[in-house]
C-alpha cells in the first residue's frame, strides 16, 4: 500500500534531521493517512478511502465528497476516485 492520498496526491517528502549539534542527515515526512469510509450524497453509496487529514477537512469544507471531487483535478486524483468522479458526474448528468 503506497504513502500516498487518494484525494489530493500529497505524498512522501524528504528533508533533514537537524540534531542540537547540527549534524544533517536525510529522513522522510510522511503524510497522515488515515482509512475513513465517506459517503456521496448523488450515488447515495460509501467508499472506503485512504485520506490525508488535510485532505479531510478540505472534504467537510467544501460540503462533502460529491463537492469536493466537482472541483478536484483528475492529475492529482487516485484511479479509484477519478472513477466515482465520473460516476458522479453521470449521475448528476441524468438527474
Amino acid at each position: 500500500m503506497s504513502r500516498v492520498c487518494e484525494l489530493t496526491g500529497k505524498g512522501p517528502m524528504s528533508g533533514n534531521t537537524v540534531s542540537h549539534a547540527n549534524n544533517k542527515s536525510r529522513r522522510r515526512f510522511l503524510p497522515n493517512l488515515n482509512d475513513v469510509t465517506l459517503i456521496s450524497d448523488v450515488l447515495g453509496q460509501s467508499f472506503k478511502l485512504r485520506v490525508s487529514a488535510a485532505a479531510l477537512r478540505t472534504v467537510d469544507h467544501r460540503g462533502g465528497l460529491d463537492a469536493f471531487l466537482a472541483k478536484a483535478k483528475d492529475d492529482e486524483l487516485s484511479t479509484g476516485a477519478q472513477k466515482i468522479k465520473k460516476d458522479i458526474a453521470k449521475a448528476q448528468a441524468t438527474v
